[in-house]
């Protein structure tokens, strides 16, 4: 696919103006002081050993709670013979992909991190298995999840997702493996999406690492791509023509890009000027206005751009470069 989206020096400089609700943040704190209260009443955060192959890195099953409460899974993986407690990296996945198996879980504990992989609830059925349930109903929805829920913020499934990614990264600040001053986050597509979401709504963060984030600028892609996941809003509104307003006002309480201008941890972004899954102007809409306005001094950010590829982004070119960034901050705090 050759390029589509605006020029490179033109998205350099793209900063739309993202519709955001007034009660955004209320919202938000709304739903996390919720999910908090109901962390007592149930059995709280459970750590078992998972049976691997493995013999360089020790693997955790993790069950942590999240939204409201309700049980998510985890991966926790940390080097073997590791002493004290390790800088942290929480990692969300991308859609429709689950935690996996427990020896592939263990990418940045073999650089020496304690990583806690997020499974994504009700999916981990595309490309990767999942084993966390989303128990909660829904309206008339299109197929995915994109629209499960859509027809009001509090019940859309995004509202939970994005719950239980500020609950993982509480949860990885908790336990003794994880030196709760020290954690990054990191994820691709969906998972940089929530990254973004993460950087927005958690303070003290030693870096966000969003790769080709999805869930950016939502207007602007479903008018733009005919890719999923973004075509499954498109096909909800062809049926529900009369829903239009309520679905992108929904889908502005989730936009990343009001979860960016809200940010302060240093950033890494990456995007792909052929990607039309998340079209390059959608990421730089959010990475143009990462940062909290009124900030002290500048926030510490920079975006790779790989000209010639898709939806795969950086792949295997990029980790080396999140490695290297995460340990450039840990070595600032020193």
């Amino acid at each position: 696919m050759a390029r589509f989206d605006l020029p490179l020096e033109e998205l350099r400089a793209y900063r739309p103006e993202v519709p955001e609700p007034s009660d955004f943040d209320d919202f938000w704190q709304e739903t996390l002081e919720e999910s908090r209260a109901a962390v007592d009443q149930g059995p709280g955060v459970r750590l078992k050993r998972a049976d691997t192959p493995v013999s360089v890195v020790d693997v955790y099953d993790v069950t942590f709670p999240g939204f409201a409460g309700e049980p998510v899974r985890a991966w926790l993986s940390v080097p073997r013979g590791a002493t004290g407690p390790l800088p942290g990296v929480v990692e969300f996945l991308g859609y429709g992909g689950g935690r996996g198996l427990a020896h592939t879980a263990v990418g940045w504990s073999l650089a020496g991190f304690a990583y806690l992989l997020m499974d994504t609830r009700g999916q981990g059925s595309g490309w990767a298995p999942g084993d966390t349930p989303d128990p909660h109903g829904s309206g008339p929805a299109a197929s995915g999840v994109m629209t499960r829920g859509i027809e009001s913020p509090r019940t859309y499934y995004y509202r939970r997702l994005i719950a239980d990614a500020v609950r993982a990264v509480e949860t990885a600040r908790s336990l003794p493996q994880v030196d709760a001053d020290r954690v990054a986050v990191t994820g691709t597509s969906q998972g940089g999406g929530l990254t973004l979401a993460v950087a927005g709504l958690v303070g003290g963060l030693v870096a966000a690492m969003p790769n080709v984030p999805f869930l950016c600028h939502f207007v602007r892609a479903v008018g733009l791509t005919d890719r999923a996941p973004y075509t499954e809003i498109r096909d909800y509104l062809r049926i529900h023509r009369d829903l239009a307003e309520q679905t992108f006002t929904t889908l502005s309480y989730v936009d990343a890009v009001s979860f960016a201008a809200r940010a302060t941890a240093p950033a890494l972004f990456s995007t792909a000027l052929e990607d039309q899954t998340c079209p390059p102007s959608t990421v730089f809409a959010a990475f143009n206005r990462y940062g909290a306005p009124g900030s002290a001094g500048a926030v510490d950010k920079d975006i790779t751009v790989y000209p010639y590829n898709t939806h795969e982004g950086g792949g295997e070119f990029q980790w080396p470069l999140e490695v290297a960034f995460v340990r450039e901050r840990l070595r600032r705090l020193d």
